[in-house]
């Protein structure tokens, strides 16, 4: 991705029929922050813990390395170490001379090595200059692009070398100090690709990719055994005459085919501009990236993020604000460690006002939100909850002010930079953009909690003493009630003092079809198949226990969950780490609604002692 300072322009245009090449090269923003995903993360620093265990993502080995103690499972997920890569997916091409495209990108380990003046190696050297340079191990980026007529691939496929070369660089330092020395190994790997017929116009695309290389030493250590690895492994997919099916949401009639693809070690989605509208029937599109880090359909980086820092599931305002902050020893450190590491402490120095600014987020939409019973299929038994129209409650909100940046970042700016800026709507908010924080203009609370929604039952403990004397209420505060009924207080806004008072995670619950849900309750978990997170697909009938309502600030409800089958889910409950699900994504197991008592299954650990 770009590292120089500025916004960047939409990666995804708007039109869902851009060319097939236009989808190709757009999904190079977002493979490229998967290739350097965790490649260094704050504070840059070499002497960090956290850069000292990198590579954690898409890295094959050497078979012989990795299969020294047993063969290794297959999954989904990139970050387990293997030898290949597999990526299964259909297309749909209705002629016979559609064409495949394929890119095969990785990072090929290159250690830095200091030596000095008499050619011995040491960790850090300070030249005359006043410099240090740190021994370190960078990478060089790698990719092999293919491009095959798909009757090709239906007859036998084709198999072509995407290793690396190795090879050394040397680069003296200033009065004879000494040299850098860069040395990198021969990497060998080959990608196999082939397709097979399902239905007329129907294939499914086979793509394989192997460490063909023998180890330096199969009981090396880790860090040494990379040296001959392929690291952040990834391949994007296009073509001419092809369309791509998501095996997130597939169409109806591709569901079962759409099962039937095997991915080890990696996941494709779809790339391209998402639909404008959502019509059930399921989501294709011209390109598809397959990653080792599992991401949703439709990724893209946020057009207000000036320049990759390693981390995107972080927020770029923070992590922006917090390198602004480091000290001169620890900036110079880092620039001494990588120069990857120096352009982002350059951008981040010189970060014009309106850029820093639009990092504190973006108001994409001021549209209502549509309901989640128009977005969910009708599989689940639940009742679905109706979010209602927040038109009038979005017109109502501002984006907060952003924090001032240090002072040496605001002299920085050019002056005629220094305007508020507008937020821009017209465009969806992405999983990949920056966060976003909305401050009410007017004391009202939002209309989404007064929107139709899921009932909730609150269950009362009973009180201490019946004889007790309710509470002093202020002459200014109190309401006469008329004489039909006593009038029902409102609740206070969320954002207001006693907003969240009657409210009790572990004693609340939520109607689920004619059935309350509550902690302790068992229920099978249904996400939905649009719009939900790609982890939460993989739990698709689990069966869970319920361990508290929770309410949102939207007057949304969400149910923390604990899978059953997890070996981890007392240790998860104890720590308060739970899966969230809306009520509608789960079926109840139980035809009555008696929720176990707190302190029961689902907080078995809560008084265990803590050491």
């Amino acid at each position: 991705m770009p590292d120089q300072v500025g916004v960047r322009e939409p990666l995804l245009t708007d039109d869902a029929d851009a060319a097939p090449e236009q989808a190709f090269e757009q999904l190079g923003a977002v493979a490229d922050a998967v290739l350097y995903e965790g490649y260094l993360l704050y504070p840059y620093r070499r002497s960090s813990p956290k850069n000292r265990v990198r590579w954690q993502f898409g890295v094959l080995l050497p078979r012989d390395w990795v299969e020294r103690f047993g063969p290794v499972a297959p999954g989904i997920s990139g970050s387990a170490d293997s030898w290949y890569q597999q990526t299964e997916c259909l297309l749909r091409a209705p002629k016979d001379d559609a064409v495949v495209r394929l890119r095969v990108r990785y990072l090929q380990m290159q250690h830095k090595q200091v030596e000095d003046a008499d050619g011995s190696p040491v960790e850090s050297l300070r030249t005359a200059d006043g410099a240090t340079h740190l021994s370190f191990d960078e990478a060089i980026p790698r990719e092999t692009e293919l491009t095959v007529p798909l009757a090709e691939l239906l007859d036998g496929g084709r198999t072509v070398d995407v290793g690396a070369p190795g090879g050394d660089e040397y680069e003296p330092l200033p009065g004879d100090a000494g040299r850098i020395a860069r040395r990198h190994r021969e990497l060998r790997a080959a990608t196999t690709v082939a397709a097979e017929p399902l239905a007329p116009g129907l294939f499914r695309l086979r793509l394989r990719t192997e460490n063909t290389a023998e180890p330096a030493d199969p009981g090396a250590c880790r860090n040494e055994a990379l040296r001959d690895a392929l690291i952040a492994t990834h391949t994007v997919l296009g073509g001419e005459g092809v369309e791509f099916v998501s095996l997130i949401d597939p169409p109806t009639a591709l569901a079962e085919g759409a099962r039937g693809c095997r991915n080890a070690f990696t996941f494709p989605v779809l790339g391209g501009a998402p639909p404008k509208s959502a019509d059930g029937e399921g989501e294709t599109g011209p390109a598809m990236l397959s990653a080792p880090i599992i991401l949703s359909d439709h990724p893209q980086v946020a057009p207000e993020s000036p320049g990759d820092l390693h981390d995107a599931a972080e927020i770029d305002e923070i992590l922006t604000l917090r390198t602004m902050l480091l000290t001169d020893a620890e900036k110079a450190e880092a620039r001494a460690t990588d120069p990857r590491a120096a352009r982002i402490l350059d951008r981040v120095d010189s970060m014009p006002r309106e850029v820093f600014e639009r990092l504190h987020g973006a108001i994409r939409s001021l549209t209502p939100a549509a309901s989640s019973a128009s977005r969910t299929s009708g599989r689940s038994t639940g009742t679905r909850a109706s979010t209602g129209t927040r038109a009038s409650a979005e017109a109502d909100r501002r984006v907060a002010p952003a924090p001032e940046p240090p002072a040496e970042a605001r002299s920085a700016a050019p002056q005629a930079h220094r305007e508020t800026l507008t937020p821009e709507p017209g465009v969806a908010i992405r999983a990949a953009a920056t966060a976003t924080h909305h401050e009410p203009s007017v004391p009202e609370p939002p209309a989404a909690a007064h929107s139709a929604g899921p009932e909730v039952q609150h269950r009362t403990p009973a009180p201490e003493s019946a004889t007790k004397a309710p509470a002093a209420v202020p002459a200014a505060h109190r309401e006469t009630p008329t004489p039909e009924a006593t009038a029902t207080p409102q609740r206070p806004a969320w954002w207001q003092e006693g907003g969240d008072e009657g409210l009790s995670p572990t004693t609340d619950t939520v109607l689920v079809g004619d059935v309350p849900l509550g902690a302790g309750s068992p229920v099978l978990l249904r996400p939905r198949t649009r719009g939900a997170d790609a982890q939460d697909m993989f739990l698709d009938g689990r069966s869970a226990t319920v361990a508290g309502v929770f309410h949102d600030v939207d007057g949304s409800v969400r149910l923390a969950v604990t899978v059953d089958d997890d070996p981890a889910a007392e240790l998860h409950g104890w720590y308060g780490r739970f899966h969230y699900f809306r009520p509608d994504e789960v079926e109840p197991l139980a035809t009555t609604g008696t929720p176990a008592a707190p302190g029961r299954d689902h907080d078995r650990l809560r008084r265990r002692p803590q050491r």
